[in-house]
């Protein structure tokens, strides 16, 4: 979309600047941009705007009605909508959220422009709605960068991942752990997304922002779509945002690469502000908003970290441990592969107010994540599956040697002790290869 030409190009970026009209494609594009991102950020606030995230739960309530009416009357889909945006965000609900949202946007382009026809171009509106995309892009990458410099989107591969063979990981888990293997990766898209997000912020800097945050985003989308990570949706969106604040420079950025043409790029539209004490007011509210946000981010992403990340500290016994005699009912079960009641490992990894704990069978098939709750002072711990609240472990556990560990207690009908020894994870060839400057043969293993 091509900013509306200046006709003084020396008058102040606070004056009304007058404009010539827009073509009919560009003012039937805005018309429909301008409805679809709004009614976008509408469902999808993600946290920009302070406590939108909890004004937010309120009013989509009525839509976790209506949307999946439409799924059911409408669309006519085979499975109910039950399942809304979680951890996932590339649910059945929020792809018919979106589908609306475009619906909706057709519409009131549809009526905006059959009522509004005499109107050639919106410089005003335009203003406002590159304002919203700014901040809506900024803050996002501010949010992105923060958790992978503080090493808490992207931790280091926990100990039940370590043992996890390549052919059973998922997509996403593989990539989440090819992302935590490195602090100095996260720092480097950390800081890219970070300074994204700052540069625009200001309306000055928008456009080389906005490119960083297209080759940011770009880059997070294709890890998205090419993992199966379940945020497609909303890297897209910020992909088509940063390119909407980037598309008034559309010819002058192709001319400058491709075509060898010594160009200028067009500023930011500026707001109408004639008043001085608005345009004092403006800059005073803009700075605290900044200011609120970054302080009140960093101080909630500084106490997530005593929660999880690398920077948590660790729960008591955390290892993994080989189980060396496991008794049931008194009798000694033989490791046998044949066994699925047996186990071969149990890892504790976590933090004291986040703990888990997994399982592995004789035949290194995984018994699934427990949550864990351990008393240090009675020494009792009691493991409890995410997926299924029947599945629960009690016991009492004893420290013999300091590699040691026995677990005695009673599930269901069963008594159970098991005796087992921790494992020296430190010993993965991935935990103490390293970083080398030389390498006189490749290790690729």
């Amino acid at each position: 979309m091509e900013q509306p030409p200046v006709l003084n190009p020396t008058i102040s970026n606070t004056a009304q600047t007058p404009v010539i009209g827009w073509s009919l494609p560009k003012q039937v594009a805005f018309r429909f941009f301008f409805i679809f991102f709004l009614l976008y950020m509408f469902f999808n606030p993600n946290g920009v705007i302070p406590f939108s995230e909890t004004i937010s739960s309120w009013y989509l309530q009525a839509f976790h009605t209506l949307i999946p009416w439409i799924g059911k009357h409408i669309l006519h889909l085979t499975s109910p909508i039950t399942i809304f945006t979680n951890g996932s965000g590339d649910t059945t609900y929020d792809y018919v959220t979106l589908l609306f949202i475009f619906v909706l946007a057709l519409a009131g382009c549809a009526i905006w422009s059959g009522f509004d026809r005499h109107r050639h171009a919106y410089p005003k509106l335009y203003y406002w709605l590159t304002f919203c995309l700014r901040y809506y892009v900024a803050i996002t990458m501010l949010s992105y960068g923060l958790y992978k410099v503080i090493k808490l989107q992207f931790p280091f591969p926990g100990l039940a991942s370590l043992l996890e063979p390549y052919g059973r990981s998922s997509p996403m888990g593989l990539a989440w752990n090819f992302m935590g293997y490195s602090d100095g990766y996260n720092y480097f898209a950390g800081f890219a997304e970070i300074t994204a997000g700052v540069l625009l912020l200001f309306r000055r800097t928008m456009v080389p922002g906005a490119l960083l945050a297209f080759v940011v985003c770009a880059n997070i989308m294709a890890m998205n779509y090419c993992f199966d990570i379940p945020v497609k949706l909303l890297s897209t969106m910020l992909v088509v945002m940063s390119l909407y604040l980037l598309s008034d420079n559309f010819s002058t950025i192709a001319g400058f690469l491709f075509m060898r043409c010594q160009t200028a790029l067009k500023p930011a539209p500026s707001p109408a502000f004639r008043k001085k004490t608005v345009r004092i007011l403006a800059v005073i509210g803009k700075s605290l908003f900044i200011a609120f946000v970054l302080v009140t981010s960093t101080i909630q992403l500084m106490e997530a970290r005593t929660s999880y990340g690398d920077a948590a500290p660790h729960i008591s016994l955390r290892g993994i441990y080989d189980v060396r005699t496991f008794i049931r009912n008194k009798e000694t079960l033989p490791a046998l592969t044949t066994d699925t009641f047996r186990w071969k490992q149990l890892v504790i990894d976590g933090s004291p107010t986040y703990s888990y704990a997994s399982i592995r069978g004789i035949n290194d098939s995984s018994r699934g994540y427990f949550s864990l709750k351990m008393d240090t002072v009675h020494h009792t711990m009691t493991l409890s599956s995410y997926r299924d609240t029947s599945d629960k472990y009690s016991f009492i556990y004893r420290l013999p040697k300091n590699d040691s560990l026995i677990l005695s207690g009673a599930v269901k009908k069963d008594s159970l002790e098991i005796r087992l020894k921790l494992f020296d994870w430190k010993d993965f060839l991935l935990v103490r290869r390293g970083f080398h400057w030389i390498n006189e043969y490749p290790m690729n293993r």
